[in-house]
């Protein structure tokens, strides 16, 4: 872990992102970091950071990924060098590559595939990606992409992860404040995500259960997987063709409405979230396609569904209610809900929470995203957070930072787009639909015949309780009966201790006072 920490620094003076240190940053770290400045570097800083990202490897390489969608953050040529991190990372060796597909396959690729492209269509952070021409059972070409996992990327991953709860750890004793933020489990789940997309079955049924929910939607497409031929490390998958999603002159060159498209790239994220409970965790560019056909009629593909997310209904409900208040304007019900669920303090007064939020939050309301920075949204809840000791819940971290994403791809498409405008009727449906009379009822007929099934069981069931009952108290009265008795004896030891310590001074007075005695 040390030698990694060390390697992090190393790459990123190796790579002069010293550069990035301005005038704000503390006098002495200025005055540390002065001789490396003095080095003349002709390197562009958007492309050293871009290559610092690739050779730390696929954990920092993720966060380039994410980081590449934000214009409020970046200037155009840095985020034009991040997107290259979306598909352009250094490949490695098509011999190895083959050696591996040929191993999971347990056949040669003449055997497999009618013809085969040893250049690379993508390298990305974990996995490389070929184009190919499937032998299918009915004799035709199918054209595929095949996608084999990066030898040896396990190890890195976990040392990279370990590194950060390292830090996490010494963040969390050094600023104590850091505690309520959870980054050990955020890690943890972050660790988990990733090894997670190194098992390609985990992410051929993601891909699976995705076109599934969307196969007749005509809204979003999801490629077929050849599941008998997909393994562990291997994955064939059909191909598709589209516009990345963030070829903004493309699509205006093609009279592409880029009103519908945004609107439906809403209307999507919130279906996925609060109708499926199962959605796409990774929609950055080099995940989300446009199909162009119909320039009037845009629709969405989805690729690499490795990262998939779902909430308890618990959490899916709270955070229904707080995002439907929240589009009323309704701040106060948004702060009982944080007080309800345990999210703030009990101590926290309610009012005074809901007066802040409102003046955090009112502000944003209708304006384009063009006008919105989601990520000064973000600071000024993150220092509501720390004055009212907001517990951060780990479950949400990867809905939050899809939300990033769905922002990012918003501001490229249609700067217009309100998303409050757009996202409010669907919530207020689905509110109604879910805490509605009519869902009420829907539940109780479909919970009624599991109840009157019961109902010849509910003595015994009865008779059952009131003998656990009778078990529990007498359980309570032994317990109790016992604390009695070893209150006793406490009482006892201390009495005894007391008198013990009482004759103990007697004689240590008596042979004093006889000491001076034979002395006089």
């Amino acid at each position: 872990m040390f030698f990694r920490a060390i390697k992090i620094i190393f790459i990123g003076l190796y790579r002069r992102l010293d550069r990035y240190i301005d005038s704000k940053v503390p006098l002495v770290w200025r005055l540390i970091f002065l001789p490396i400045k003095l080095i003349p570097c002709k390197t562009p800083l958007p492309i050293s950071l871009r290559r610092a990202f690739e050779d730390l490897g696929p954990v920092f390489v993720k966060m380039g990924q994410i980081l590449s969608t934000r214009k409020d953050l970046f200037d155009l040529e840095t985020l034009s060098e991040l997107e290259r991190l979306q598909d352009e990372v250094e490949p490695f060796d098509t011999g190895l590559a083959i050696e591996i597909i040929e191993r999971e396959l347990g056949a040669s690729l003449e055997e497999t595939f009618t013809s085969f492209n040893k250049t690379p269509l993508a390298a990305a952070s974990v996995a490389q990606i070929y184009e190919a021409e499937l032998i299918s059972k009915d004799g035709k070409s199918r054209d595929v992409v095949i996608k084999i996992i990066r030898p040896n990327i396990e190890k890195t991953i976990k040392k990279d992860t370990e590194l950060m709860k390292w830090l996490a750890k010494i963040l969390e004793r050094f600023v104590p404040d850091s505690k309520r933020l959870h980054l050990e489990t955020v890690i943890e789940d972050y660790e988990r995500t990733l090894l997670d997309e190194l098992d390609l079955r985990i992410e051929s049924n993601n891909t699976k259960s995705l076109r599934l929910n969307w196969e007749q939607s005509g809204k979003l497409y999801v490629p077929q997987v050849y599941d008998d031929l997909s393994s562990e490390r291997l994955m064939i998958i059909e191909r598709v063709t589209g516009l990345p999603v963030n070829r903004i002159t493309s699509f205006r060159e093609n009279n592409v409405d880029l009103r519908k498209l945004a609107h439906l790239g809403v209307e999507i994220f919130f279906t996925q979230v609060f109708e499926h409970n199962f959605f796409h965790a990774d929609m950055h560019p080099g995940n989300v396609f446009v199909d162009t056909t119909d320039p009037e009629n845009p629709t969405y593909i989805a690729l690499d569904c490795a990262v998939v997310g779902s909430l308890t209904e618990e959490d899916r409900l709270y955070l229904a209610k707080n995002i439907y208040s929240f589009f009323h304007r309704d701040y106060f019900e948004i702060a009982r809900l944080h007080h309800e669920s345990g999210w703030i303090p009990k101590e926290t007064n309610i009012e005074e929470f809901s007066r802040v939020i409102q003046r955090v939050i009112d502000p944003y309301f209708n304006k384009p995203i063009s006008e919105i920075s989601l990520s000064d949204v973000l600071i000024n809840l993150f220092k509501l957070a720390k004055t009212y000791r907001v517990e951060i819940q780990p479950q949400l971290i990867l809905l939050q930072k899809n939300l990033l994403n769905i922002e990012g791809m918003g501001r490229q498409l249609y700067p217009q787009l309100n998303l409050w405008e757009t996202a409010a009727p669907f919530m207020e449906n689905w509110i109604r639909e879910r805490i509605g009379v009519k869902s009420i009822a829907k539940r109780l007929k479909k919970k009624f015949p599991i109840w009157i099934e019961s109902i010849p069981e509910l003595p015994e069931q009865v008779a059952r309780s009131i003998s656990e009952i009778t078990k529990i108290q007498n359980i309570q009265a032994e317990q109790t009966e016992y604390l009695r008795q070893l209150t006793r004896m406490m009482e006892k030891r201390e009495k005894d201790k007391r008198w013990t310590m009482l004759g103990f001074l007697i004689v240590a007075s008596f042979g004093l006072f006889y000491w001076i005695y034979i002395n006089l």
